[in-house]
């Protein structure tokens, strides 16, 4: 198994990628619509599938590069420092957005209503190029894979770690399947007033974390600078 810090660094960047407001509320859309097992299992799994493969076709290409990712290296340095200064930008956007658009609907609300009207295949096509597309997911995708290139890892255990990341960033999506798994009638309504609250203060969830991350990221890109 990989070293303790592997496994946290993953589930730091896979939980940024999972805090994702408008795919969390699309799956909860799905999960109060007709077929939720059905409809929601499959894009609880394509969401999975997705980041999983995202990592592995990064590290196929850092591989391909020779790319150094040791702390400290021009590489590992330059994408911590554009990545956090990125984070941290969109960050104090959507606090600013949180902040002047309180107590209205964010603008990707009705996308969201029309997303989950697709047919299901589709709909797993569009949620998968939205997740890879993202800017910040992006950054995260990059920071996963040159944490498993640092560590020089043998191919099996580079696999095993990134459908863990993949896992990592699907925890709060799998948190609402299992529950309507569980007990369907008595959660619905949970689901409901998180649906309501995710709307109303997705932005400023998004916001902070991201502040956060890219605290983090452009603190671990001064730290390669003094090292290099």
């Amino acid at each position: 198994m990989a070293e303790p810090r592997i496994w946290t660094e993953l589930l730091t960047y896979g939980l940024g990628v999972a805090l994702s407001p408008i795919h969390i509320v699309l799956l909860l859309l799905l999960l109060l619509g007709s077929s939720p097992l059905r409809r929601g299992g499959l894009f609880l799994a394509g969401w999975l599938v997705t980041s999983s493969l995202v990592v592995i076709g990064l590290l196929t290409l850092g591989h391909g590069l020779l790319l150094d990712m040791s702390q400290g290296s021009d590489h590992r340095t330059g994408l911590d420092l554009i990545g956090g200064g990125a984070l941290i930008a969109l960050g104090g956007r959507e606090l600013i957005r949180s902040v002047i658009d309180r107590g209205t609907p964010p603008t990707w609300a009705g996308t969201v209503d029309r997303f989950a009207a697709m047919p299901l295949p589709l709909l797993l096509v569009v949620s998968s190029i939205t997740e890879v597309i993202s800017p910040d997911d992006l950054l995260l995708f990059a920071k996963s894979a040159s944490v498993l290139l640092a560590a020089e890892l043998t191919l099996d255990r580079e696999i095993l770690c990134s459908i863990g990341f993949g896992m990592a960033s699907s925890l709060l999506l799998l948190v609402p399947f299992l529950a309507v798994l569980v007990g369907q009638n008595n959660v619905l309504p949970i689901l409901q007033r998180g649906k309501t609250t995710l709307l109303n203060r997705g932005e400023l969830v998004v916001g902070s974390l991201s502040l956060g991350l890219g605290g983090y990221l452009g603190w671990q890109g001064v730290s390669g600078l003094a090292m290099g």
